[in-house]
């Protein structure tokens, strides 16, 4: 019976190490190039998948960084910014890697990213930023995010503009 009980123990906790990690890519996509890079990242990790929104939608006008009254532009002045988000994830506490996604404006991650991470519980996760951008490296916008919170577990990032399949699978260790 005792070896029984030992065999059945060994066998849990065998599956339990093997056990996959629960996986979640959350992006922020103002005009769907960040989207399609999450959406391909999810796939390959066999992730589930959650866009980041603000409350009130993006137009237009507002994405206008030429402008200087725009909002992105008025919200990426001011780094205590954090638009308000659309939605929560409620169950974030059972995802082990968060891969979060972003284009780079002003060279950092937009503000609402800030705002994703300071409405979530992510201690103890790993979290690999991605990033899309017309010309900036994703760098300086990791070393930023990690500056803000030193306490996560933040991984470098990459940048992933038109990724090829074999750059998304290379990129979530496949």
């Amino acid at each position: 019976m005792n070896r029984l009980i030992a065999f059945t123990a060994l066998i849990f906790i065998a599956m339990t190490m093997n056990a996959q990690q629960k996986i979640l890519v959350a992006y922020f996509s103002a005009t769907g190039t960040t989207k399609s890079v999450a959406e391909k990242i999810a796939a390959e990790a066999g992730a589930d998948i959650f866009r980041i929104e603000p409350k009130d939608a993006y137009t237009t006008a507002d994405l206008d960084w030429t402008n200087k009254q725009s909002r992105t532009t008025i919200e990426m002045n001011d780094t205590q910014s954090r638009p308000e988000l659309k939605s929560t994830i409620a169950d974030i506490a059972n995802y082990d890697i968060v891969y979060i996604g972003y284009p780079i404006w002003w060279y950092v991650a937009p503000h609402i990213i800030n705002s994703f991470i300071e409405a979530h519980d992510l201690s103890g996760k790993t979290i690999i930023p991605f990033a899309t951008s017309g010309g900036s490296p994703v760098e300086p916008t990791v070393k930023d995010l990690r500056k803000h919170y030193p306490s996560l577990t933040i991984k470098d990032g990459q940048l992933l503009n038109r990724p090829s399949s074999q750059a998304i699978r290379s990129f979530v260790g496949k």
